[in-house]
């Protein structure tokens, strides 16, 4: 029986609207949000070989700290070492049992079933009672790895260990983002969200300006108006850059980015790194929504305040939870604008819509999203 392919799962005509040039194309079909086999597809040709990040580096500063996280059905840790930083499986070798969760700091893994207990590197240490096992051999096992990649602070993983180097793809976004200082921030707080929606809404939402007019009309929209919002050409790149001018500079009273220029010190920036690194800046400010897809209709999201060391080493526990309450804040606004195009989405009567000029974004990620599964 012939293994279906991602072409199969859409009409042609459907897919011909995505690939017109920007003036002329339209959004994904319904069926790109909605059907389980194109979440298959999205594992096996987006998740399965494109990079993903993880965590930040300074989550990982002493030999021994340790993250977890959840792949598109891979579980993960990524770990300090005296030899450096590393990405494996998390699943025993044995029964396939979990081997840590969470985050810490430990000296080894140990499996909570059977006491089989691997180094920081992945590597079988001992496996207990297994005398008269043919055959077996603890120093010849390792955990499965993973091809491991640090830019701007933010770890990275692939699952393909022979995948071309993230830094160079990347170069574009650099000359954008390189004022900001990414690689010096630290996470001062941490808030999470349910998330019942594909992925690729919150993403889409993330990376235009347009909506600022509707669902940040009392927020954003008299501070970075939507029309003056602008997102240059990446050549097919896997990145994208949002641009949202500001009406003024930015007066929290918090210091300001050090090596920002003036304009920028007004400004609004949004990133991707595709499929799912989302982070963006003010003047004084910074963040990262880590997504972990989960299945076509849910995912995990934790936002991520970053700030520069020296201020996160001198905020309260006051302004840490009013900083987490602005970002609730303007997410609540937002989940409302992912839950509702999820619901409508739906509806056997939704079809394709056109993008506006100011949706440059969103046919950017069109145009990843269709290059991966081959289609067009």
């Amino acid at each position: 029986m012939r293994q279906i392919q991602p072409a199969d799962l859409f009409d042609p005509e459907d897919i011909a609207r995505i690939r017109q040039p920007l003036p002329q194309a339209c959004t994904l079909p319904p069926t790109a949000y909605r059907d389980p086999l194109v979440w298959a597809a999205e594992v096996e040709t987006l998740f399965r070989r494109d990079w993903l990040c993880v965590a930040r580096v300074e989550q990982l500063a002493n030999v021994g700290d340790y993250v977890c996280a959840d792949l598109p059905d891979q579980p993960i840790v990524v770990s300090r070492s005296s030899s450096g930083l590393h990405a494996s499986s998390r699943i025993c070798l044995h029964r396939a049992m979990p081997i840590a969760d969470g985050a810490g700091n430990a000296s080894r893994f140990v499996c909570p079933y059977h006491n089989w207990t691997y180094e920081l590197d992945g590597r079988l240490r001992s496996a207990p009672m297994m005398e008269g096992v043919q055959d077996f051999d603890p120093g010849s096992c390792r955990l499965p790895t993973l091809a491991l990649e640090v830019w701007q602070g933010f770890v990275f993983v692939n699952r393909d260990t022979q995948a071309a180097a993230l830094a160079p793809q990347l170069e574009g976004l650099e000359g954008f983002i390189e004022n900001y200082q990414f690689d010096q921030l630290v996470i001062v707080e941490t808030v999470e969200f349910d998330s019942p929606w594909n992925w690729k809404i919150l993403v889409e939402n993330f990376m235009e300006a347009y909506h600022h007019i509707g669902t940040h009309r009392h927020t954003f929209e008299p501070v970075y108006p939507a029309r003056q919002s602008r997102v240059p050409d990446n050549g097919g790149a896997p990145w994208l850059f949002l641009h949202m001018p500001g009406q003024h500079r930015e007066d929290s009273g918090l210091p300001l980015f050090p090596a920002l220029n003036e304009s920028q010190q007004r400004d609004l920036i949004a990133c991707c790194v595709y499929p799912t690194l989302l982070f963006g800046a003010t003047a004084t400010t910074a963040v990262w929504y880590q997504l972990e897809p989960t299945a076509h209709d849910r995912m995990r999201l934790r936002i991520h305040l970053l700030a520069r060391p020296e201020l996160a080493a001198h905020l309260s526990n006051e302004e840490r939870a009013a900083f987490a309450d602005g970002v609730r804040a303007i997410h609540t606004e937002d989940i409302a604008a992912n839950l509702g195009p999820w619901r409508g989405l739906q509806a056997g009567l939704t079809t394709q819509g056109r993008l506006s000029s100011f949706e440059k974004g969103i046919w950017q990620l069109n145009q990843l999203w269709a290059d991966r599964l081959g289609l067009g």
